[in-house]
């Protein structure tokens, strides 16, 4: 693995911080590395769907049966891409959480 890939796999990690739907979109149409591809697609549906879980939860906290889910959902958001991080950092192999099935 290069060091292109790995800076570009960290970038799409990070992205969740910045830009979570245009970096992982930009970096899939431009990169011809498939691994990449992979991560960047998999980052944009896990930042989708923690997305939609946590406005889920926000919506249900009023009800206090949200708030339980809203403390693990956030703590996904954050927990999952700083792993990855490291993950690329390492040159190892990372797959989002609910999202096995990208390939």
């Amino acid at each position: 693995m290069d060091s292109q890939s790995s800076g570009l796999k960290i970038l799409v990690h990070a992205s969740t911080w910045f830009a979570p739907v245009l970096l992982p979109l930009v970096v899939y149409f431009l990169s011809s590395d498939s691994d990449v591809k992979r991560i960047s697609l998999q980052a944009l549906i896990f930042h989708f769907l923690i997305g939609i879980l946590i406005g889920v939860s926000i919506f249900f906290s009023f009800i206090l049966i949200g708030i339980p889910f809203l403390i693990i959902f956030g703590l996904m958001a954050i927990i999952s891409p700083i792993k990855g991080m490291i993950y690329a950092t390492q040159n190892r192999h990372f797959q989002y959480p609910f999202l096995g099935f990208i390939k």
